[in-house]
């Protein structure tokens, strides 16, 4: 039996009530969702592909995620027989267990790697290899070196996946050196933390998202409402916990001679008296400059952590589908068309060829937070020189629809500070949404189309591409609509 692991020491170093709570009370966990289900298969499909770096491995990975005994007793098996690589080694040392991705024999002792998504190494991935250090070496196990295995940003595919060009290979050891004279204390810290019979009283703090957001949030932070909170404040930069330790937790309760940038002090008048920030000479200057026919332009992406296709590089962000809403003149009906790829293999140079097709020679393209399309265009123009050309030439030609809001010259209090399409949509447009459609952000979208071009769909693949239609065609919808409601409140 064990009362640490690495995993149960990283989420108490983070917070020691959250492994208190981890441990007494589990239920109050959210159930694992189809997001973070993704990230857990990404991880052990990548940690398996490094396994490729040193090949010949002994296995000790426990037939279930509970049951360590077998793995331990296996790995001690594989080091006395004179394995030279063991894969998911397990060891146990002082209450404290830890099982490592991959231990290499080298002349001086064993070389520990540790495999992550990630394309670089993070300071919270050699604090938790500090503990396996700890407990590994504890066990009699002498570390040559440490080494977080991650993606290589750098590589691009060209043919079959070759796993020492994916890969790199950063040492920690340093790092892990400094910090393991702090790791004995710290176990002992938390060990009291699970003997004690309540929780410890820790207050919500900045610990809560950082590394990542602790999946016991809705729990600790149920005081907190889930509109209208100092949270919510736009680009707090941390004012929003110097609110809250003085005993400020809604908006409206933000004292008038409290100092607030320009669109932090509309977000707060808006929350106190229901205020509407219109500026409309700024409004009319920039509905003037737009130029017709307006090609209203969204974009779905995927972002495989392992390159699928040929010239493409890890996380790279691939556009599988758009939605295109073109208006001839102010006010005028829109023309829908749209591209979906068909899952079969790289959708780029079918995306390219159907957006030039649609998008016309003259009118500015206008995107929602128009940075990410223009990235996906210059992207794509770098990776098709064939299409170089005809794709750089609309750049030029792309506005932002966000400008109006992030620049304040439109602000209305159901907004609460925030500009995204999703919460500017229903403020403005309350009869249109996406809670009517089977996929309603791009994330799922994401996910899903992945799974279809990876094999691992289990739905029914003409449904989900009616769905990814249709929530494509609600985002350029949805900006049409957006526009439509600025154009009338310039015209007053």
């Amino acid at each position: 039996m064990h009362l640490l692991s690495k995993s149960t020491y990283m989420r108490g170093r983070q917070c020691p009530k959250a492994l208190w709570l981890y441990k007494q009370h589990r239920e109050l966990l959210p159930p694992v969702d189809a997001a973070r289900q993704a990230i857990y298969d990404t991880g052990t499909a990548v940690g398996l592909l490094a396994q490729g770096l040193f090949p010949g491995g002994v296995d000790c990975t426990p037939e279930t995620p509970t049951d360590f005994a077998p793995a331990l007793a296996a790995t001690q098996r594989a080091i006395a027989g004179g394995a030279r690589v063991i894969y998911e080694a397990a060891f146990l040392h002082e209450g404290v267990l830890a099982a490592l991705d991959m231990l290499v024999k080298v002349a001086n002792g064993w070389t520990a790697y540790e495999v992550k998504s990630s394309s670089s190494a993070k300071e919270y991935q050699w604090q938790d290899a500090a503990l396996q250090a700890h407990v590994i070496e504890g066990c009699g196990v002498a570390l040559a070196d440490v080494c977080i295995v991650h993606l290589n940003a750098a590589y691009v595919r060209q043919g079959p996946i070759d796993v020492r060009q994916l890969f790199s290979i950063t040492s920690v050891k340093q790092q892990v050196d400094r910090e393991r004279p702090d790791v004995p204390a710290r176990i002992d810290a938390l060990k009291a933390v699970l003997r004690a019979p309540e929780a410890p009283a820790v207050d919500i703090g900045p610990h809560c998202t950082a590394p990542f957001a602790c999946d016991f949030m809705p729990h600790c932070w149920a005081h907190v409402p889930a509109e209208g909170s100092v949270f919510d404040l736009t680009r707090a930069m941390g004012r929003e916990w110097d609110l809250y330790r003085r005993g400020i937790l809604l908006l409206k309760e933000i004292p008038d001679a409290e100092k607030l940038t320009a669109a932090q002090r509309r977000q707060v008048e808006g929350a106190k008296h229901g205020t509407i920030a219109l500026d409309r000479p700024a409004l009319r200057r920039w509905l003037g400059e737009l130029r017709y026919p307006l090609h209203h332009l969204d974009f779905e992406t995927i972002a495989p952590a392992v390159p699928l296709f040929d010239g493409t590089r890890p996380y790279q962000q691939l556009p599988f589908q758009y939605s295109l809403h073109v208006q001839r003149a102010p006010g005028a009906e829109p023309v829908h068309s749209a591209f979906l790829a068909d899952g079969e293999g790289d959708p780029r140079e079918a995306f390219v060829q159907h957006l030039l097709a649609d998008i016309g020679p003259v009118g500015d393209v206008l995107a929602y937070n128009a940075t990410f399309e223009k990235m996906i265009l210059t992207q794509l123009a770098r990776d098709l020189p064939q299409h170089a050309d005809a794709l750089g030439a609309l750049l030029p030609r792309i506005k932002d629809l966000h400008t109006p809001f992030k620049a304040g010259w439109y602000v209305v209090p159901d907004m609460n500070g925030r500009t995204s399409i999703k919460v500017v949509l229903p403020a403005l447009v309350p009869g249109l949404g996406y809670g009517d459609l089977a996929v309603q952000e791009g994330d799922a979208a994401s996910r899903l189309f992945l799974q279809l071009v990876t094999g691992r769909y289990q739905g029914d693949p003409v449904q989900l591409r009616t769905d990814l239609l249709a929530y494509c065609g609600r985002d350029t919808e949805a900006m049409v609509a957006v526009l439509g409601v600025l154009e009338a409140q310039a015209r007053g």
